[in-house]
């Protein structure tokens, strides 16, 4: 419920705290005091559009802040915790209005934009007068209250998810009829392109590899030609070893003649053929030793080149290759085994489809009886609200073919306003105080059912008086029995009936220079007082006095 209404420097208003009470609050007060600016900026709070001309004359800007106390998981308090806001039991909600026109929305104190701000107050407060339409002049509301009036909310929401499993299985069915079409027309460059990179079978990461085995071999191939150009110098045909040899043999000849000259050169000679045949032992085994292969080096390079094609041709990188062969793969394996898997989603597209209907159909039934018990009790309540030619009516309309989250019903309230008239929708059937007076009836039979926590009702009572302006007020205090109601009333009848009674007037600032509206909760005198004032007009005498005590203790009794 709204616990507390602040408005600073809106229009009239400079500075006007406003805290209604529990059930029934009534604002009272001369035509002109401010009544329907103060509804004007609780709607600014709210989220409506804003306008620079809102804001007080001389100020920068006004601001509107209202307060509410609700139950933790009341629907706004989710909004606003769906939105990132940190909320409890209590919102704040507060907007900004500046003198250029632009506004700025908070809840809770987190900035948010007004569309937001809407969200969250959308469930907080129904504002009802002659010409409001916003709970009335949407069909789909209309079905949410009927739903709201026959306990079908369990109902309405089986069917929403219903129709979102049956939404879900036509997709996967498009999707597959889509996958297999595509797959079948080219079936025949598939099995091509599956079969060739199948015969390739790359393997992740195989580019790398090889490309680094490559590089080895490559310096291993330079390595080995240094070393076979050593072995060619030791071993060859232009190898020192024999050379050395046949200079030995000769010397040896001449070792008599000069020993003490050869036999040294003899032995330096031997050191030296022998340090060559080591020389060459060494070069020989590191050729042995040598991991280069020409055949591998070239296998490896024709892989290398295959796959590099292949990444061309198919437009992927090499590291792609097996992966791509993966997906063409179960290409092929969905379109072989595609006609199984379409049977399979086509029966269960049919099985989701005919439960969603089956849900709706049931839905749309309990819709019908529900009509016929709420039009029953709001055509109950017409008489007493001088509406005693009038009929209500609820028109559901079942239309299979546009099914829809909702079901298939659409709902629409109507009215025939006099006998022998033309029924049609309410909207464009009922005047404005007719309008009111039937919203006032559905209120008063679904208050506990589908309606916000707080109602403001502006001026229903306007061209009303006597036993119907009595009616209405019952039915407000019925009203305020289940939720908090706030009604701008000139009816003295519906002013008896409040628990709470405020009235607004104009009054003089302190420098005098300008007037400001101004709002006073009234003690039991004073509210007779104001009782007797709209009984009698300007002059009050005793005998409004006294017609406003016995409509107090009318209603009190009551």
């Amino acid at each position: 419920m709204l616990v507390q209404l602040s408005i600073r420097d809106i229009v009239l208003i400079d500075r006007l705290d406003l805290e209604p009470s529990t059930g029934m609050t009534v604002l009272t007060g001369e035509t002109g005091a401010g009544k329907s600016i103060l509804l004007d900026a609780f709607a600014l709070a709210l989220g409506a559009r804003g306008d620079g001309s809102l804001v007080r004359e001389g100020q920068p800007q006004g601001q509107v802040t209202a307060v509410f106390s609700l139950a933790a998981d009341h629907p706004a308090v989710i909004a606003a915790r769906s939105n990132d806001i940190d909320a409890e039991c209590e919102l704040i909600l507060r907007r900004v209005q500046m003198a250029d026109g632009r506004t700025r929305a908070f809840v809770n104190d987190q900035p948010v934009s007004a569309q937001t701000l809407r969200a969250v107050s959308g469930t907080l407060v129904e504002i009802h007068g002659q010409h409001d339409d916003r709970a009335l002049v949407d069909p789909a509301m209309h079905r949410a209250l009927i739903d709201a009036s026959g306990g079908l909310e369990a109902d309405a929401l089986a069917v929403r998810r219903a129709f979102g499993a049956a939404r879900e299985a036509r997709l996967a069915l498009a999707s597959e009829e889509a996958r297999i079409a595509k797959a079948r027309e080219e079936a025949d460059w598939l099995r091509h392109a599956h079969g060739e990179l199948t015969k390739l079978a790359p393997e992740p990461r195989e580019e790398e590899d090889l490309a680094t085995r490559r590089t080895a071999m490559m310096q291993s191939e330079k390595v080995v030609t240094e070393l076979r150009d050593a072995d060619n110098a030791l071993s060859g045909d232009k190898a020192p070893g024999p050379i050395i040899h046949g200079l030995m043999r000769r010397l040896e000849r001449r070792a008599q003649q000069a020993p003490h000259l050869i036999e040294p050169s003899l032995k330096a000679l031997n050191a030296a053929l022998h340090a060559i045949d080591t020389a060459s032992q060494v070069v020989d085994d590191a050729l042995r030793g040598c991991a280069f292969d020409p055949n591998e080096l070239e296998r490896i390079e024709e892989r290398l080149f295959a796959l590099r094609a292949a990444g061309r041709k198919y437009s992927v990188p090499v590291d792609d290759l097996a992966a791509l062969a993966e997906r063409y793969d179960a290409d092929l394996a969905a379109l072989d085994a595609g006609e199984a898997l379409l049977i399979k989603l086509r029966k269960t597209t049919e099985e989701t489809d005919t439960h969603f209907r089956a849900l709706a159909s049931e839905l749309s039934k309990k819709r019908v009886k529900a009509a016929a018990a709420l039009d029953k009790k709001v055509n109950g309540e017409l008489k007493p609200l001088k509406l005693e030619n009038a009929v209500f009516m609820t028109q559901v309309n079942s239309d299979p073919q546009n099914a829809g989250p909702e079901g298939v019903d659409r709902v629409e309230f109507w009215v025939q306003t006099n006998p022998g008239t033309r029924p049609g929708p309410l909207m464009k059937v009922a005047s404005g105080g007719e309008l009111a007076r039937f919203m006032l009836a559905l209120k008063v039979v679904l208050a506990d059912r589908g309606s916000a926590p707080t109602l403001v009702f502006d001026e229903i009572d306007t061209g009303v008086g006597g036993a119907v302006a009595d009616a209405i007020g019952q039915r407000l205090a019925r009203l305020a029995a289940r939720v908090q109601v706030l009604a701008v009333t000139h009816a003295p009848q519906v002013a008896a009936r409040a628990q709470g009674h405020l009235r607004i007037a104009k009054a003089a600032t302190e420098r005098g220079k300008r007037v400001a509206t101004r709002i006073e909760p009234l003690e039991p005198d004073a509210r007779r007082e104001e009782i007797a004032r709209m009984l009698a007009g300007a002059t009050i005498t005793e005998e409004a006095r006294a017609a406003a005590r016995r409509l107090i203790e009318a209603a009190q009794a009551g």
